[in-house]
């Protein structure tokens, strides 16, 4: 599974693609995989993710080839400035403040990258990317459903991710006995997270799209129940929605998630 990485404005972008990428020129799927709090593109069940991708591409040899793209979010893995800043609020009062700013942050490197990387990659124009899509496991989730309402991006795959930043930040002040008012969640905070919810909540944002949601049932650190509600409304109109919550499922990435990622991607494959 060659490996590239590629330095954009100070980013390190990694590219993973099958063997047979280099000599081929078949249209190019780009995917996004995006890692949880605390962890970085190289932890060990972001990279499971990435190998179990790129092993279906080589054994479907579809239309189009899969270009995996990871980096490390804000503030994780070679960009960890400070440590106290990915906790939660027993250990750190901004707790809200910082999730939200790194999810969206995170979110808003991938857009960046969908502008620039094919440029970086191909200078010569070798190879042309044609389609776009995010997945992203617990923190990563979160930034893909930001990321997925692009209009460049056709498919998104929230893994223990959830849509509603506000319930689950609620949900989780609550249990560690913490005020949903300042100066945990500012005013100007609250207004921000409202004014992206409603942008994220426009019928439109995922109009023929290709989601597919992955959660716990059991998950006690991103509840089913902060997205249910969301997703259960979102219409995708011509596009492809699917929704499997692992009834037994607890804060974590199971096989059957893996299989049906990768099934999901295979299909964009042609």
């Amino acid at each position: 599974m060659p490996r590239t990485t590629t330095r954009i404005a100070g980013l390190e972008v990694h590219t993973y693609t099958t063997d047979a990428f280099a000599a081929s020129k078949k249209p190019v799927v780009g995917l996004f995989v995006l890692h949880g709090r605390l962890g970085s593109s190289d932890s060990p069940y972001i990279q499971e993710l990435i190998q179990a991708f790129i092993k279906a591409a080589e054994t479907h040899q579809g239309e189009k080839d899969l270009l995996v793209i990871s980096f490390d979010h804000r503030n994780h893995g070679t960009r960890l400035l400070d440590d106290t800043a990915n906790l939660d609020f027993a250990a750190n009062p901004r707790h809200a403040l910082d999730m939200y700013a790194i999810q969206s942050g995170t979110a808003q490197d991938c857009l960046f990258l969908i502008g620039l990387l094919e440029a970086y990659l191909f200078p010569s124009g070798e190879r042309t990317i044609v389609e776009w899509g995010v997945s992203g496991v617990s923190l990563g989730g979160h930034s893909a459903w930001i990321a997925g309402t692009d209009a460049r991006v056709s498919t998104c795959i929230p893994i223990i991710g959830c849509p509603e930043y506000l319930p689950l930040m609620k949900s989780r002040a609550e249990t560690q006995g913490v005020s949903v008012a300042p100066p945990q969640f500012p005013d100007t905070l609250l207004a921000l997270i409202r004014a992206d919810s409603e942008a994220l909540d426009r019928g439109e944002a995922f109009q023929g799209k290709n989601l597919l949601v992955l959660s716990g049932g059991k998950d006690p650190v991103v509840p089913w129940a902060a997205s249910e509600a969301f997703v259960e409304k979102v219409d995708v109109g011509n596009g492809v929605k699917k929704v499997v919550v692992y009834e037994d499922a607890v804060h974590e990435m199971t096989p059957g998630m893996v299989q049906e990622a990768v099934n999901f991607i295979t299909q964009r494959l042609g």
